[in-house]
């Protein structure tokens, strides 16, 4: 059976369910979508021998154009992320896609180390390892894809993608108009496919295909796992629940300013945005202040309260076990979650706190959420509110966030905290790249300990020797 007749099957079972196919989940070969996943392997193979025969200049030129497409598409593929997934906000999709576009590595991230001396020369080279699979998430599908995309066509590589179900839609939409960019420059077809419909099956192919060398994963604990056992190299990206400490000698109302911005990105849906505050109790109301002069509401605790009875899985109360969010709370505004409880917020909020006292166990507090409400504890001084934030943090080493111009305490909760992202009297986002230094990352690999990966990390290192030869001094 081939691709039209399963095609042609698939759809009229959709069309006897009563549901209509949309337009970007219509499997097109020309534009890396397919039915079948070893399909979509075997043609991303095809590609990438024809992609490593072009000079890298012209690879350049190539990267170049996906940018400037994916600038041209940022409202589309925001709009219809927020569409599919029902997560996060417009706005800031767009600021998120512009920036993978301008501040992801490209081919110059790509080193090569030299050796030269008394016998001959050693040349390093970070080649590709040919095709790269892929899985990425649905709370930030476009900029995932597009990120690694240029990752991993700048070191040379194909990627065949497994894209979260729930965002299937604006998953392949991006792939298709990368595709489309680098077939209009004079590139090949399929140097990024997917399947039009992903599953556990798909996502399980690409484990374990042959031709699929390097894998990226970008998604919670149990795909990582699953990916981690495979035997294959390994860039994954594992959870999260990043705290952030205010300490007494912070500058409270950037501290404030700081928070809300880095928290509400997305409405909090991005994993390392602020999940939780810990606040020396002698700054903490005016820390409060501070916030709700940016757009955030102050829950009472009763209130906090009747509204995780909505938003969490089986919540016993705040002193209850550890839990997770309800899918349907997942990226909802501030504005939405609190019309749960009858409560009607100016239209200007972009986040809920809410002090929870000394209850550093609070379910909100030991939870990614992944919502933009934030619990805020009172810590007795800097000593107890790193010990806390440390214990909220899990020990992912993910991210971390402090506010304080004691430069012992930033030392010493940088290191104690060990993450991947460390961000200093700022939000969340400057660690990305944005309104900071430094290319972006779309995929924050701690447990295999990249950190914020770059075109370098889909490159294999190979060495080339010369022995008595080609020394020139």
């Amino acid at each position: 059976m081939n691709d039209r007749e399963i095609t042609a099957i698939t759809q009229k079972v959709i069309e006897r369910l009563g549901h209509e196919t949309p337009t970007a989940l219509q499997p097109d070969s020309s534009d890396g979508i397919f039915t079948r996943m070893e399909d979509a392997i075997e043609a991303a193979a095809s590609a990438q021998k024809v992609w490593v025969q072009l000079t890298l200049e012209r690879r350049g030129e190539i990267i170049k154009a996906m940018r400037k497409k994916i600038i041209d598409s940022a409202r589309e593929l925001a709009d219809l992320a927020v569409q599919e997934t029902g997560m996060g906000d417009v706005e800031q999709k767009v600021l998120k896609n512009i920036l993978v576009a301008k501040k992801t590595p490209g081919i110059e991230d790509i080193p090569h180390i030299v050796y030269s001396g008394d016998h001959g020369v050693t040349i390093e080279e970070f080649t590709p390892f040919g095709i790269v699979g892929s899985i990425t998430p649905s709370t930030n599908p476009s900029e995932t894809v597009s990120n690694n995309a240029i990752c991993a066509l700048s070191a040379g590589n194909s990627i065949v993608y497994n894209c979260h179900p729930s965002a299937k839609r604006v998953s392949a939409r991006t792939i298709s108009l990368l595709n489309r960019a680098i077939t209009d420059n004079g590139g090949p077809q399929n140097m990024l496919t997917t399947v039009a419909y992903p599953t556990l099956e798909t996502g399980s192919i690409i484990f374990n295909h042959k031709k699929v060398k390097l894998l990226v994963v970008t998604g919670g604990g149990e795909v990582v796992k699953a990916a981690l056992t495979v035997g294959k190299r390994c860039l994954a990206a594992g959870p999260g629940n990043p705290p952030v400490i205010v300490d007494e000698t912070a500058n409270l109302a950037n501290a404030g300013r700081g928070i809300v911005r880095g928290a509400s990105l997305d409405n909090n849906i991005v994993c390392i945005a602020e999940k939780e505050i810990f606040a020396v109790d002698s700054i903490a109301d005016k820390l409060i202040s501070e916030m709700k002069k940016n757009g955030t509401y102050e829950l009472r605790q009763f209130e906090l309260d009747r509204l995780l009875k909505t938003c969490l899985e089986n919540y016993d109360g705040p002193h209850g076990p550890r839990t997770k969010p309800k899918r349907d709370s997942v990226g909802r505004s501030a504005k939405s979650l609190a019309a749960r409880i009858g409560i009607t917020v100016p239209e200007s909020t972009k986040l809920l706190v809410c002090d929870v006292g000394r209850n550093k166990d609070h379910p909100l507090v030991q939870t990614e959420q992944l919502m933009p409400i934030i619990p805020l504890v009172r810590c007795s001084d800097f000593n107890e509110a790193m010990s806390w934030a440390l214990e909220a943090e899990h020990g992912y080493s993910h991210t971390a966030m402090i506010h304080s111009t004691n430069l012992e305490h930033v030392t010493i909760f940088g290191r104690a905290a060990n993450c991947s992202i460390f961000v200093v009297n700022g939000s969340c986002f400057n660690g990305l790249g944005l309104e900071g230094e430094g290319p972006t990352a779309w995929s924050i690999t701690t447990p295999t300990g990249e950190g914020c990966t770059s075109p370098r990390n889909f490159a294999r290192k190979r060495r080339l020797v010369m022995v008595g030869a080609l020394r020139i001094y």
